[in-house]
């Protein structure tokens, strides 16, 4: 399926619908070995072969139309114009504008500088309330501008923030809230915009994992003060790196761009203090060329997901996160909570099997910012954030994208399936070994 981000948001596609790979679009291949897992023997942390010959990713970088790429960087190199707001970056953010239906759509180096130029645009101060389930970089976006993150829990459901959990965090030194879009789910924003306007803070959104999605209908880069979405080389539209800052607030998309080009507004000499964080061309024409497969990546993602859920829908202590059918979503993430007592595994005993097998699941985001070095001191976070601890333990993330076949996913989910089914007997045999060779 293709879809131009000039014409629509991307649709829902029909679990029916056939799937191919197009020519923007990399052809899935099958990794699988031959081979089956009767015995525990046959596993790969038993010494027996992997289960894929090539290792499955969870972020393997899509690609879109390379030609189409190598063509408009061949016209960068005959215009000379490397980078200072260039015809392909106009034509990215012209695109973003039409695809998320804003008034303003401002390309940035990366999300983590547009999410500090979001900061500094805002004027904030003090205190910023976010979660401490998501990516380092929303809280290092804060405290590099000189803001205190203060860490709140997040929703069971969808591991987003907590509206009833922000409104405890609030303090007189609070001058904002910052959502996570966590996996391309929407926040509670209608939640968060009445507590913001309750208390005059100011709202805005780390929406890295949102691009085309949606949140009641409305595509989000429509919501809060503004919205920074990631162009990074892991999300499933990418720019080499990148980013986008969506807005419709006139005066502070002006405010945005002096900030990302050193405080150069429209004349010769920069208004106010700002800083290097301008996309170059390069990167806008990788972007650009994604966009135009933007709907082939959705259909594979959605294809993928599907699979996940049909082949682990029978599995004891296995939860795959629910995607809302009603909204336009991307599909990018194939998201599982592994519940360690009913599994019989727990999640890293897992991870651990699986990536002998050479299938590498990932544990987002583990162990919690709030844990990290440069936080865990800072507030005694641990002890009132139950949900993020428990998700910490227990979330894994499963390869999926256009280099991910619905072969190698049905060969996965086998993987988990015969481990949770095992997972006693694995257990009792790591031990084993693991003792005996502490006695050596």
């Amino acid at each position: 399926m293709s879809n131009s981000p000039e014409t629509a948001a991307p649709a829902n596609v029909a679990l029916s619908s056939p799937v191919t790979a197009g020519p923007r679009c990399e052809r899935p291949v099958d990794h699988q070995f031959p081979s089956t897992k009767s015995t525990l023997d046959d596993l790969a942390i038993f010494g027996g072969p992997p289960a894929f010959a090539e290792r499955l990713h969870v972020g393997r970088p899509n690609i879109g139309d390379a030609e189409r790429f190598i063509d408009r960087v061949r016209d960068v190199f005959d215009r000379r114009w490397l980078s200072n707001h260039g015809t392909y970056l106009a034509q990215l953010e012209e695109r973003v504008v039409t695809l998320v239906g804003c008034r303003h759509a401002i390309g940035v180096a990366n999300a983590t500088l547009g999410l500090q130029i979001a900061c500094r645009a805002l004027d904030l101060t003090g205190e910023v309330i976010v979660p401490s389930f998501t990516f380092a970089a929303t809280a290092h976006s804060l405290a590099w501008e000189g803001l205190q993150p203060v860490f709140c829990d997040v929703a069971p459901a969808t591991h987003n923030l907590d509206p009833a959990h922000v409104v405890k965090l609030i303090s007189p030194r609070t001058s904002a809230i910052l959502g996570v879009h966590l996996w391309g789910l929407p926040c509670a924003i209608d939640e968060l915009a009445g507590i913001a306007s309750d208390h005059n803070l100011k709202l805005f959104f780390d929406a890295a994992h949102a691009l085309g999605c949606s949140y009641r209908g409305q595509p989000i880069g429509n919501f809060g003060a503004l919205e920074v979405f990631s162009l990074h080389a892991t999300k499933f539209v990418n720019a080499f790196e990148g980013g986008i800052i969506c807005t419709n607030d006139d005066a502070l998309a002006r405010r945005v761009r002096m900030l990302a080009n050193f405080g150069y507004g429209e004349g010769e000499i920069p208004e106010i203090v700002g800083t290097n964080a301008k996309m170059h061309e390069a990167s806008a024409a990788m972007g650009l060329t994604n966009l135009e497969s933007l709907g082939e990546f959705v259909a594979v993602n959605r294809r993928n997901y599907h699979a996940y859920r049909a082949q682990l829908a029978s599995v004891d202590g296995v939860r795959v996160i629910d995607y809302p059918e009603r909204e336009d979503h991307n599909y990018q993430y194939v998201v599982v909570e592994i519940d360690g007592a009913r599994a019989t595994l727990t999640r890293d005993e897992l991870l651990e099997l699986l990536t002998a097998e050479k299938v590498l699941a990932r544990r987002y985001f583990f162990p919690g910012v709030h844990r990290l070095a440069p936080y865990r001191a800072t507030d005694g976070a641990a002890a009132r954030l139950p949900v993020t601890e428990r998700l910490c333990e227990s979330v894994l993330l499963l390869p999926t994208g256009t280099t991910v076949s619905v072969a190698d996913i049905q060969r996965v989910a086998e993987l988990i399936r015969f481990a949770l089914l095992h997972g006693a007997s694995i257990r009792a045999r790591r031990a084993s070994e693991m003792g005996a060779a502490a006695t050596i």
